[in-house]
Order: structure tokens, then sequence, then C-alpha cells
């Protein structure tokens, strides 16, 4: 008996080229900034209308802790593009400028589909992301950030709402 292809049908994110789309609707999430802060809140992901590639507009607002006790408001957008066998990121300004590309490959644990990596250079700040697509249905994101101005990870699982 030949052994299961796993790039097919890796429930519920579907094959790597759907997993993007898969996104539209409505998160929650909950953040941890190590020896920084957290945040919870939620997060939307609405199809661009007349965008010259499939895009997604991504939106996030919640609420930042620090770790003195401070809490503030905060939000974030960014625009995800459909790419073959993954997506790329962009910040979302005028024109866009892209934040990373994610090649997406079958997880190698139980409980993740997905998975993708990418690098993004910010001045002297080097950021390296790591997405997990987990078998159910929710999705993390690390960001591993060092340089000169910054040295944290920051951890983010969502979960969706409908």
């Amino acid at each position: 008996m030949q052994a299961p292809d796993p790039t097919l049908s890796l429930s519920p994110w579907g094959e790597a080229d759907e997993v993007w789309a898969r996104l539209v609707g409505d998160w929650t999430f909950e953040r941890t900034i190590e020896g920084q802060a957290s945040m919870h809140g939620t997060a939307v992901f609405r199809p661009v209308p007349g965008a010259a590639h499939s895009t997604l507009h991504y939106r996030e607002e919640g609420r930042l802790r620090l770790l003195d006790g401070r809490a503030f408001d905060a939000h974030r957008e960014y625009l995800y593009q459909g790419r073959p066998g993954g997506f790329a990121v962009l910040f979302a300004e005028q024109p866009p400028r892209l934040f990373h590309e994610i090649a997406l490959r079958p997880g190698d644990a139980d409980d993740t589909a997905w998975t993708g990596t990418a690098a993004h250079q910010c001045a002297a700040d080097l950021y390296d992301s790591l997405y997990r697509f987990l078998a159910d249905g929710s999705f993390t994101l690390r960001h591993t950030v060092r340089g000169p101005r910054k040295d944290y990870v920051s951890l983010t699982r969502f979960r969706a709402t409908t």
C-alpha cells in the first residue's frame, strides 16, 4: 500500500496555493513580545476589490499591555497577496512595499499542516519570521528580531471566529 501524498489536501488549509485565501474572515489573537509586552485582540482579513493581484487587507486591533502594567490600544495593517505555493505580505502604505514572501512546505509535526519562513532586513535589524498553519485551523506567526535597535521574539496565535 502506498503512503498518502503529504502535500494533498492538508485539512483545513487545503493546498499551499489555497492557504492565503483561507485567511479571509475574522480572527482573535494572543501575542507575547518576549520581555516587553503582551497583546490580545481581533484581526480581520478582507478581499481588496479591484486590486491588480489577489489581495487581502489585514487589520488587527487590540490592547497592548507592557510589563510595567501600562496598556494602550494598538492596531496594524498589511496586505496579503496570493503567490504560487504561498503568499507575500506587504506594508499597507502607498505604494505598498514588500515585507516578505512565504513559500509554504508541508509541516513536519502532526499538528502542523504547512510552514513557511522569511527574512526581512529593516535598517540594521533583521526580522526572521515563521508561519505555522496548524491542523486545528489556527495559525501562529513568530518574528525573531535581532539587531542594534531591537532584540526580541514576538509570538502570535490566531484562532478563527467565523
